[in-house]
């Protein structure tokens, strides 16, 4: 049977699952009925993508009589779907099985575990589609079911704020792409993506369909400044739907950026280059920077994506330059360090939500001034998280690191470009995209020290207790794979080779068959790396270290209280909290891009009121666009509110004249 078949028919089936959780979702084992059977679906999902991109088969394609008359729904699976396809098996195999364990605290199932599998189900749609038709509804179903996830606790009103930004956002995203289809089927419309791949079109209608992509597609990825959603839905969802969200969805609107401009827009031009690059240098760091700032670890994660999804972006834009200029091997070695980094960021992503969701189920806590002390408590949670914040940080050995690599390796291609606007913005965003490296490492520092370790700052990070195996399975899972996609890089890129061979016209060299599983992205005179030996270097130094260390100190156990500046028994209080790590970050980049404004109160001598201190942050995007947006529209609806009061010859006036108005503009047109 056809693996576009055999993909469809598991979308069918996490479809069925919805249903069938529709009507028994507050049924006894209706979570683990549920769970269990999304996660053998999606498993199912994973393993034939996977077989499909490794094998490098041919793209096998199918037709059913649904969709617009006479056209049908088309469905295709070739090396990039296939990619994508993985990704969202994978993370929801994960998901899923974290699910069994975090599912039964969930107070409200019934809102929750319907929309799960649909939530699924849908996703794989949108990569399997293969006409504009299928690829909107199933983008619609996407966003529909996510939303519901949404605003499953509704009760709490920053869940339903975040509920109505989210679906207002992802109309917008909807209807940008529908334009850019429109475009890209052109006078015929015909909205099949093979006769958009074969139609010819011009630098203008080129340009306005990157425009809307990045508006569209952009939109739900994070991309800033269309990122104002996220880190308002990703923490209001349960913490599984947020690894979701964050970790599976977003990448699937980067498969659908990539589809539209690499795959159906034709030869792009090297200036449609520009403003992904800067565009994804500057949502790397802003993105990081408001990760730092955070108190909330589920909203900090979130502003976490939004730097990935810049950094992917940026890889993107700087493969769509290479390729303009014709530099082939650039290009691929450009789009294997943006899929890669994506893949990366579903496995370490969805890791760090499922450990926020841990603390959650722990404490009833996500506030970071409440935690601290989580390491002794929960150890396998702490040593989980510990090492998707090391991933994350782009630390060696580990996969983040690995695909960071590659992209700078990249930029260090551009001085090769002919453009001079090319030659300088590239390192540019070069430098912008080392600050957000810099910056994750700070704001993952900040989030795991302040969190897991030092005391605990609450009696429920006190009385925290292990979670159950299940979540412990998911997360020590993912944590493995961030290690062996580390040390072993090479074999992931060869399993990127197909996609990047179809989209750039060439494959970075073989790297898997390589001595010492060295990976050589260029040639071995410019740079090599090897994730292993960094990795035996890293064990080896460590454990000799704690063996000198043990071996040359005094076996004299002695115990005291914690230095605390010279005062005995200090309280939690006294240690760094997470508002006061962020402060020097906060005094030098805070006031100009993230408008932060601090308001100190001390009592004056004699006054007992205890001294406060407050920091506000804003985002210039919701100040700066959509808060007049928003005005505006207010102001407009105010002014035609008065047409309800019209007359009914006043009202057939009105529908005369806009009928004589549209007859003219017709004539016009023809």
């Amino acid at each position: 049977m056809s693996p576009v078949v055999l993909l469809l028919m598991a979308s069918a089936a996490q479809i069925a699952v919805a249903v069938a959780a529709a009507f028994g979702a507050r049924l006894r084992g209706a979570g683990v009925a549920v769970y269990g059977a999304s996660l053998a679906i999606s498993a199912f999902v994973f393993v034939v993508s996977l077989v499909h991109l490794v094998t490098a088969a041919a793209p096998a394609g199918v037709t059913l009589p649904l969709g617009l008359p006479w056209i049908g729904a088309h469905f295709r699976l070739d090396a990039l779907s296939a990619l994508f396809a993985a990704l969202v098996g994978l993370g929801a195999s994960a998901a899923n099985l974290y699910a069994l364990g975090y599912g039964r605290h969930e107070a409200t199932p019934e809102r929750v575990l319907p929309f799960v599998p649909a939530f699924l189900g849908a996703m794989t749609l949108v990569i399997l589609a293969d006409d504009a038709f299928a690829f909107l509804v199933s983008w619609e179903f996407m966003s529909l079911a996510s939303w519901a996830l949404v605003i499953a606790h509704h009760h709490d009103e920053a869940n339903r704020r975040a509920g109505f930004v989210y679906v207002a956002m992802a109309g917008f995203g909807t209807l940008a792409l529908l334009f850019a289809f429109g475009l890209l089927a052109g006078v015929n419309g015909d909205y099949a993506f093979s006769a958009m791949r074969e139609a010819a079109r011009g630098p203008t209608v080129s340009a306005f369909v990157l425009a809307l992509a990045l508006l569209g597609a952009g939109s739900k990825a994070g991309l800033a400044p269309l990122h104002v959603w996220l880190p308002l839905a990703h923490p209001a969802a349960p913490s599984h739907v947020s690894a979701l969200m964050s970790g599976v969805m977003t990448k699937v609107a980067v498969y659908g950026f990539i589809r539209i401009v690499f795959d159906l827009s034709g030869a792009p031009y090297w200036w449609t280059a520009l403003p992904l690059i800067l565009g994804g240098a500057a949502t790397a760091v802003i993105g990081i920077l408001w990760a730092t700032m955070e108190r909330d670890m589920k909203r900090a994660l979130a502003w976490s994506t939004i730097e990935n999804i810049g950094v992917i972006f940026a890889a993107l834009g700087l493969a769509l330059a290479f390729r303009a200029n014709g530099m082939l091997p650039a290009a691929a070695l450009a789009l294997t360090a943006a899929l890669f980094h994506a893949v990366n960021h579903t496995v370490f992503k969805s890791l760090l939500f499922f450990g926020a969701g841990a603390v959650l189920t722990a404490t009833g806590e996500r506030d970071l001034e409440k935690l601290g002390g989580l390491i002794h408590r929960m150890p396998r949670t702490a040593f989980a998280v510990l090492v998707a914040s090391a991933a994350i940080s782009a630390l060696p050995p580990l996969n983040g690191f690995a695909s960071e690599w590659l992209l700078f390796q990249a930029i260090l291609q551009s001085p090769d470009l002919p453009q001079w606007a090319l030659k300088i913005f590239v390192p540019a965003a070069g430098g912008m995209l080392a600050l957000a490296a810099a910056l994750a490492a700070a704001a993952f520092v900040r989030l795991y020290g302040v969190g897991f370790l030092g005391r605990p700052r609450s009696e429920a990070a006190a009385k925290a207790t292990e979670v159950d195996r299940f979540m412990q399975a998911a997360m020590l899972g993912l944590a493995l794979l961030c290690l062996l996609f580390g040390i072993f890089p090479g074999y992931v890129i060869d399993a990127l080779a197909p996609v990047v061979r179809d989209l750039a016209g060439t494959t970075m060299p073989g790297q898997s068959w390589r001595e010492w599983f060295t990976i050589v992205p260029v040639s071995e005179g410019r740079s090599s790396y090897n994730g292993l030996l960094v990795f035996v270097f890293v064990l080896m130094s460590g454990s000799m270290a704690a063996w000198v260390v043990h071996r040359a100190a005094s076996r004299v156990v002695r115990r005291s209280i914690a230095w605390g500046c010279g005062f005995d028994e200090p309280a939690p209080a006294a240690q760094y909290s997470a508002s006061s790590f962020a402060q020097p970050l906060r005094r030098v980049f805070g006031t100009l891009l993230l408008a932060a404004t601090e308001k100190v109160d001390m009592p004056q001598p004699g006054d007992m009121r205890p001294a406060g201190h407050a920091v506000t942050l804003t985002d210039h995007a919701w100040t700066a666009i959509y808060g007049r947006i928003a005005g505006a529209i207010d102001a407009i609806a105010g002014r035609l509110n008065r047409l309800q009061f019209l007359t009914i010859r006043q009202y057939l006036s009105f529908v005369f004249m806009l009928l004589i108005l549209l007859l003219l503009a017709l004539v016009l047109w023809t």
